[in-house]
């Protein structure tokens, strides 16, 4: 038995936290990416919103437009974003689009939000 390693215990490997994307790249490769768009952020504000997307219907007239509608609707003075880049949407570990992003951190991926689902989004992230 020992040939094949049975009846062994196996060590177990430090695990890093898995990214917001569940593709098993580590956490830190998702929380490199910079503050860059508001340095001197306070506690609860919003300064940048972006939606990632490939630019198919789904992730621009609807994600892209109900995410602006959203902003519109709480009276937020944020332009919203839309990237289509796929090298900066892979610098956040998105897998699956569209994806929202609110002050550089990934807060929904993989389905489309309505305006109302987004409010409540933002009012979860600090608004």
């Amino acid at each position: 038995m020992a040939l094949f390693n049975f009846g062994k215990k196996k060590e177990e490997e430090k695990k890093t936290p898995a990214c917001a994307c569940s593709c098993g790249c580590a956490a830190s490769e998702a929380e490199s990416i910079t503050n860059d768009c508001c340095p001197d952020l306070k506690e609860g504000e919003i300064c940048c919103i972006k939606v990632l997307g490939a630019g198919c219907k789904s992730c621009h007239e609807q994600q892209f437009e109900y995410t602006k509608q959203a902003v519109k609707d709480m009276g937020l003075s944020v332009e919203v974003e839309y990237i289509t880049d796929m090298q900066k949407v892979m610098e956040y570990g998105v897998m699956s689009m569209p994806a929202l992003v609110v002050n550089e951190k990934v807060v929904a991926m993989g389905k489309v939000l309505k305006a109302a689902d987004v409010v409540t989004m933002l009012r979860k992230v600090g608004y």
